[in-house]
């Protein structure tokens, strides 16, 4: 039962005894004699009267100091009224758009992170400096890359030596294949001049067909040996140049490792990638330094972009392309939203915009920027001023004031876009209605307010 009820209940309460009371006295001071008859004839004193006119005047009185009291009887929970901050729904032109607080950031970065590990040997520029490219930024030293690079070094000597050996190997051979070819070629022609005048001698029968076969035996034979000796001296020559190509092979990768390695050794000497302004480094001489590490950026000196951190509210409302603009130095610069990252942290999300045309002149990262972002057009609406009571309530529901401003009741109503300074009112609320707009977190579920 809530605190009005129990209020009424008690009025009823006292209404209702204070006529059976007056019913009673009335009955008592008229005095009636209901036994005898006779006592109908007989008038009423004046004492009797007083006390009846007394008695109403009494009832009187004491009824109006009740309906006194029942006006004047707190309803709801009691709250002061200078603690609380009022609003009037008013009828304006509801901009649809919302102020971000946008941070400078350069439009493109590299980062520096080391690629190779080491003691920090020397340093030759400072954080905040503009840098070219393929300007010296530090020095490290790493014993371990100096002892590889000796190792490959070596390695590749030994190799070089080895495919020197190798072809020299390969040229002997062709020598002594050829000489080989060149007895076996002339031994041949040899048995052939035998083996014709055999032939010519047997036709003219000085001698036997047995010493002409043996003649002839002797020719096949000769250029059987030939004929092996040219293919197993290409077998040969062919070995070992594979082997000659393999190990040239092996030495090339032996080389490109060397490369690589000379390469490692040179970027033990950091210098600047691109031109541009160093920023976030701060190394020292003696520090070791990991594969990995960061060690700083460089930004791109003359072109920004902004970045913003957004109520989750207006996730759904904020979209790559929309438009907005900032005002500096009397000068409005149109910007667009470039890309919109969803992800939610501590009730906000991130936006990145661009410069659509010209940039303001001498912006510094970090620099922070009020940004106008247009969400809709503009239209005739009921508004309420953003405050805490949304924080509370959601706008789904306010307290308002009744006409004479001594009270507040708790009322449904409907919302609808809101942008940094205004809410859109769309039921629950007419024109002029007084609202409380400071926070809720005091009233709990109470309905009625009572001001005092």
């Amino acid at each position: 039962m809530t605190i009005t009820t129990g209020v009424v209940s008690w009025h009823r309460y006292c209404e209702e005894g204070l006529i059976l009371n007056l019913f009673l006295m009335m009955i008592q001071s008229k005095n009636l004699d209901v036994v005898s008859g006779s006592s109908m004839d007989t008038s009423i004193s004046k004492s009797y009267r007083k006390q009846i006119i007394f008695a109403c005047i009494g009832t009187c009185c004491f009824v109006g100091l009740a309906s006194l009291f029942w006006i004047w009887m707190p309803r709801g929970l009691q709250v002061e009224l200078t603690d609380l901050r009022l609003a009037t729904v008013e009828k304006g032109i509801f901009l649809d758009d919302m102020i971000v607080r946008a941070n400078v950031t350069p439009l493109r970065s590299i980062i520096l992170d080391a690629v190779e590990s080491g003691r920090v040997e020397e340093i030759f520029v400072r954080d905040g400096i503009f840098v070219k490219k393929g300007l010296p930024l530090y020095r490290l030293s790493n014993p371990q890359r100096r002892v590889e690079l000796l190792a490959r070094q070596s390695d590749e000597a030994t190799q070089i030596s080895n495919i020197s050996n190798l072809r020299a190997a390969l040229e002997v051979s062709k020598t002594e294949h050829e000489r080989r070819l060149s007895d076996l070629r002339f031994n041949v022609q040899q048995a052939e001049k035998k083996y014709r005048r055999t032939q010519q001698l047997a036709l003219q029968g000085f001698i036997s067909s047995a010493a002409m076969e043996d003649s002839e035996d002797t020719l096949a034979q000769q250029r059987h040996v030939l004929d092996q000796e040219q293919s197993r001296g290409l077998e040969e020559i062919e070995i070992k140049q594979a082997g000659i190509r393999q190990m040239e092979q092996a030495n090339a990768r032996l080389a490109s490792g060397l490369i690589i390695l000379n390469t490692a050794i040179d970027a033990l000497t950091v210098r600047a990638p691109e031109n541009g302004r160093l920023t976030d480094f701060h190394l020292q001489i003696g520090e070791t330094v990991s594969a990995g590490q960061h060690i700083g950026r460089i930004d791109d000196p003359d072109h920004f972009k902004l970045t913003a951190a957004v109520d989750e509210y207006y996730l759904s409302r904020i979209n790559e392309g929309q438009t907005g603009n900032v005002q500096l130095s009397q000068k409005i610069y149109p910007v667009s939203i470039s890309k919109v990252y969803s992800q939610i942290m501590k009730g906000q999300f991130s936006i990145e915009m661009v410069f659509l045309s010209e940039q303001p002149q001498k912006l510094n990262p970090g620099q922070s920027l009020e940004t106008q972002i247009n969400l809709g057009d503009p239209k005739s609406t009921l508004l309420l001023p953003i405050d805490a009571f949304l924080n509370d309530g959601g706008g789904s529901w306010v307290y308002v004031l009744s006409e004479d401003g001594r009270s507040a009741e708790r009322r449904k109503i409907k919302t609808g876009k809101r942008n940094n300074s205004r809410i859109e009112v769309i039921e629950g609320l007419k024109l002029g209605d007084k609202v409380i707009v400071s926070s809720y977190a005091g009233f709990g579920q109470a309905i009625h307010l009572q001001f005092h």
